[in-house]
């Protein structure tokens, strides 16, 4: 079979190219600043003290190496929906179907946790939640009053998206603005109104030492606050220039915001007013009037009523704005995934609107049944997290597999270092996930369980559904997910324990790690699809994303 020309045309879909590099940053940038930096500061702060500033350097670090690997892929393949596609390219259905039923359950219950952020800074007008400790950490979780306008909120959510997303998309690079000047000022205020030095270290830098800054890197809202850098890579097949503009996005928006974030924490720390700080008597116990909106009420306490304003209304526009895109989000991946044969084929169904409305109607009932679990945005957030990084935690496998297979095939940009840089992509990926938690772990297990139930009844019950292929897909994602949940339950986070081992101390899970990611990443790497079969995956996918573009329209 001659490769030069599927292989060419794979990777240049008939897409307009109109996203110069400062719109592809700003989709990022925009993306990224949701609902975590409203609470990120305060959580982090509780779980690491001043060392949450190594918490927000670390976490952008590890969530740099693995949007490196998507840019590389992302100017290869510019095709929507390309953490589900690229899977598939390189092994086949099960693989591809696995990363798109963990990815449909991170995006899946994105919407309902920037509801909870919306509710949480609203309970200042409304008992919308109530004040919980929940292993030992204070939690906002949602009171009747809460869920009932949680089902409203997510209901608009469905509303919007049927009649007026294209609408909406509009007016989105303007809420991107908004974001991010609210951020700036609301680090440049505190900064200028006080900055009190000695709370860097009258409690302690590292109170909790290195267990507890790498906790908050999963669990604080650190890493959640990253994960929209993904929009650089979805973007890719619009840019004028994939070449330049994709990884100057990628890298730059987690650069930008990584700054950003740290300047945020930095006055957050310094603006505490010194008693508040005694009076809770430790970091961990950090907690002050009004905390359920904890920048907004800090502010109060600096005398900045003004800026309290601005942010309470920010705690609607930002999670709004977020929530919004990823109901479309989830619809999208539910469309995606039944156009490939992985779901049913009435997921794929849409309006004479070009809306997927059973896909939209799902999204919305699952979204509803996520707040039982987690009806609070500080236990919904370490799940969220740990369930898309998993989802991202297969692209350095794909990188590496087609490197191995088609290593002449046309790569605009290429990750340096060889098998590095993927390699610890990788390996992070697995220490967030492991640093969430066994309470988080086992509750995504379980998720994941779920999603292997319904594709052995799918295949019985559906028709024309795809080989699995097996022996490319399931020899490496089989042991690496029961390799994650063993080394959690025999773990030591959370602290103190909630049903795990502790067998393996903080010196000792890291090691298992590196060897569990050894192990998965050399099965992977000596499995691929044959060339031939990974040809045909790369043709179909490009036919995929163009009908879908052509279906659905561009994403907002």
């Amino acid at each position: 079979m001659a490769t030069a020309t599927p292989t060419r045309e794979a990777t240049e879909p008939n897409l307009k190219r109109h996203v110069g590099v400062v719109g592809l940053l700003f989709a990022s940038v925009g993306s990224i600043i949701g609902s975590g930096w409203l609470f990120g500061a305060l959580n982090a702060s509780q779980q690491a003290g001043p060392a949450a500033i190594i918490s927000w350097a670390l976490g952008g670090f590890m969530i740099l190496l693995i949007a490196l690997v998507y840019a590389e892929l992302g100017t290869m393949f510019p095709v929507s929906g390309g953490v589900v596609r690229f899977p598939h390219l390189a092994f086949g259905s099960f693989a591809s179907y696995s990363a798109g039923w963990i990815t449909w359950v991170a995006v899946a219950t994105t919407a309902p946790i920037e509801v909870e952020a919306a509710l949480q800074y609203a309970t200042k007008y409304a008992p919308f939640t109530r004040e919980h400790t929940v292993n030992g950490e204070i939690v906002h979780t949602l009171t009747a009053l809460g869920y009932g306008a949680a089902v409203v909120l997510m209901a608009t959510f469905v509303v919007i998206n049927y009649f007026g997303i294209r609408w909406f998309a509009r007016i989105n690079n303007a809420l991107v603005w908004w974001k991010l000047g609210i951020i700036l000022l609301v680090i440049a205020a505190f900064l200028i109104s006080a900055f009190h030095g000695e709370n860097f270290t009258s409690h302690g830098f590292k109170p909790s030492g290195w267990h507890g800054v790498f906790t908050a890197i999963a669990t604080s809202g650190i890493v959640f606050s990253y994960l929209g850098f993904r929009q650089g890579i979805e973007l890719a097949g619009e840019t004028d220039n994939p070449r330049r503009n994709v990884p100057l996005a990628v890298v730059g928006s987690v650069l930008l915001t990584g700054l950003i974030y740290i300047a945020l924490q930095v006055a957050f720390i310094g603006a505490l007013p010194t008693q508040v700080l005694s009076d809770s008597g430790s970091w961990a116990k950090l907690t002050f009037e009004n905390d359920f909106g904890p920048l907004a009420a800090l502010a109060s306490l600096l005398g900045l009523s003004w800026l309290a304003v601005l942010l309470y209304v920010d705690a609607i526009v930002s999670p709004g704005d977020t929530g919004l895109i990823y109901t479309t989000v989830t619809s999208r991946i539910s469309y995606a995934m039944a156009r490939n044969g992985n779901a049913p084929k009435a997921l794929a169904r849409t309006t004479d609107r070009g809306v997927p409305l059973i896909s939209l109607v799902v999204a919305f009932v699952v979204g509803l049944i996520v707040f039982l679990p987690f009806p609070s945005w500080q236990q919904l957030v370490g799940f969220i997290t740990s369930a898309t990084v998993m989802s991202f935690a297969s692209g350095p496998l794909v990188l590496v597999a087609l490197r191995k297979r088609m290593p002449e095939l046309e790569r605009p940009f290429r990750v340096p270092g060889g098998h590095l840089i993927p390699f610890l992509a990788f390996w992070s990926s697995n220490l967030i996930i492991y640093w969430s938690g066994w309470d988080i772990v086992w509750k995504l297990a379980v998720a994941i369980a779920i999603g292997f139930l319904l594709l052995p009844i799918y295949h019985v019950l559906g028709h024309d559904t795809p080989k699995l292929d097996l022996r490319s897909g399931a020899s490496w994602v089989l042991p690496w997910l029961a390799g994650l949940l063993v080394i959690s339950w025999l773990g030591s986070y959370p602290e103190p324990a909630a049903g795990n081992q502790n067998v393996l101390s903080f010196g000792t899970a890291i090691p298992a790690l590196f060897a569990l990611s050894v192990l998965v990443y050399v099965i992977a790497y000596l499995v691929p699809l044959r060339r031939e079969e990974i040809e045909e995956h790369i043709e179909a996918s490009r036919r995929e994303a163009e009908y879908e573009e052509k279906e659905l329209g561009a994403a907002p």
